[in-house]
């Protein structure tokens, strides 16, 4: 039976591939096009963006309540309040309009603009009225308390955004607040996805003995989105080198990356790999990852395009995906700041066992206790994809531990 070539680590299979993907294309810039701030949830910067103006672009109140000059309200208390004039109120949406002499106010409500002769704000709840036109101030105010100076959030000129970000809604608001409504982002890489098998059918299809649906082209393909590539799907084809080329050869004139899932026999991985070898160079770097589920991985760079060969069992190709697939696409992205995954401690529900030197990924269901968080395994075989639908993420056993103990707490990976 061929053996695999090197089983190597999953971090260290990675970094061999993005290093030859990066020697393979040389200096080829991303690709990028200018959309509307409205379509730019998840996409990627392809270049800084500067503030145009600082903002906030003038002083505003964070609080209902006066504009007051901080200096006339030092030494107030309940029992000794200081006493100030009501001079009017500020309008909302226009500027101040007015000018605040010493020992008056003016009544401003949240994000109002303040007086250029105001200098705090007073919160109403720490005010109460004497008589008409003046009131009693009950707490002192520093300077700037409860206001919003100018540029106090960023300056004119700050770089705002570097390039290569992946815009979430906070820093899609914040491009909003400085009136930036186009920007040029990264294209989503395009991510064929061919499933092989002579067994394999689709998801329509009232199966035949001895059948099985393609799950794997859904799954990966609701990965490739999740992770800001574009999946496009080559249908199934047979387990024969003539045919499987052919269409390997076609995804990868028009696509960035193209993954194969292929069947679990030694002889089927072994046609992938050499299949793959044919279509460009370098060619197949890694040829199985010392990882469970997923070992029989394939990882190549074609004449400067990415190839994966991933297992057919739905478990593995979904997890090893998750390892390989996605970091790839954000590669392709031109992402500089990888941001933390989600994830949560709990303890384990049982001891896990696990070979030493091996990186095994164990899907776990969350059960909230009164003390916090509990990992419960959800065992299943890699060819049953429901048992990650049970699941809530993946406990990671590093290859240098035997196992992991019952109690013990761990980070789970959320999917």
């Amino acid at each position: 039976m061929p053996e695999f070539l090197q089983l190597l680590p999953p971090q260290n299979a990675l970094d061999r591939l993005l290093v030859a993907l990066k020697q393979s294309r040389g200096d080829s810039r991303t690709l990028d096009e200018e959309i509307d701030l409205s379509r730019a949830l998840g996409r990627v910067t392809v270049e800084a963006t500067h503030a145009p103006h600082p903002l906030p672009s003038f002083p505003r109140s964070t609080v209902d309540g006066y504009a007051v000059r901080a200096a006339d309200t030092y030494g107030a208390s309940d029992a000794l309040p200081a006493y100030l004039t009501v001079i009017g109120e500020i309008p909302m949406g226009r500027a101040a309009g007015i000018d605040i002499k010493p020992y008056e106010c003016a009544l401003i409500h949240t994000g109002g603009m303040l007086p250029e002769s105001a200098d705090a704000v007073v919160m109403v709840e720490h005010t109460q009225g004497v008589r008409p036109g003046e009131i009693e101030v009950l707490r002192a105010a520093a300077v700037a308390e409860n206001v919003l100076e100018i540029g106090e959030d960023v300056s004119a000129g700050q770089e705002v955004i570097s390039a290569g970000t992946l815009l979430r809604p906070a820093e899609i608001g914040g491009l909003a607040g400085l009136g930036i409504v186009r920007l040029r982002v990264a294209k989503r890489p395009r991510v064929a996805i061919i499933s092989s098998g002579d067994e394999v059918v689709p998801p329509e299809t009232d199966i035949q003995p001895g059948q099985v649906r393609d799950v794997n082209a859904f799954t990966l393909s609701a990965l490739v989105q999740d992770a800001g590539g574009e999946p496009v799907y080559y249908g199934i084809v047979a387990d024969e080198a003539d045919v499987m080329e052919a269409t390997a050869r076609e995804a990868l004139e028009s696509c960035d990356l193209v993954v194969i899932t292929a069947g679990s026999s030694a002889s089927t991985r072994d046609l992938t790999a050499t299949v793959i070898n044919r279509l460009g160079t370098p060619g197949v770097l890694v040829h199985g990852v010392n990882v469970r589920p997923g070992k029989p991985t394939i990882l190549a760079v074609c004449d400067g395009k990415v190839m994966i060969g991933l297992p057919g069992n739905p478990v593995s190709a979904l997890v090893i995906a998750g390892l390989f697939v996605a970091p790839v696409i954000r590669n392709l992205l031109g992402i500089r700041t990888e941001r933390p995954k989600p994830a949560l401690s709990a303890k384990l529900t049982l001891n896990l066992a696990s070979s030493a030197g091996r990186e095994d990924w164990i899907a776990v269901r969350l059960i909230k206790s009164e003390h916090g968080y509990l990992a419960e395994p959800v065992f299943g075989k890699s060819n049953l994809i429901f048992t990650l639908s049970r699941a809530d993420g993946l406990v990671r056993i590093p290859p240098d531990a035997t196992g992991l103990s019952v109690g013990q707490l761990v980070d789970v990976s959320l999917f």
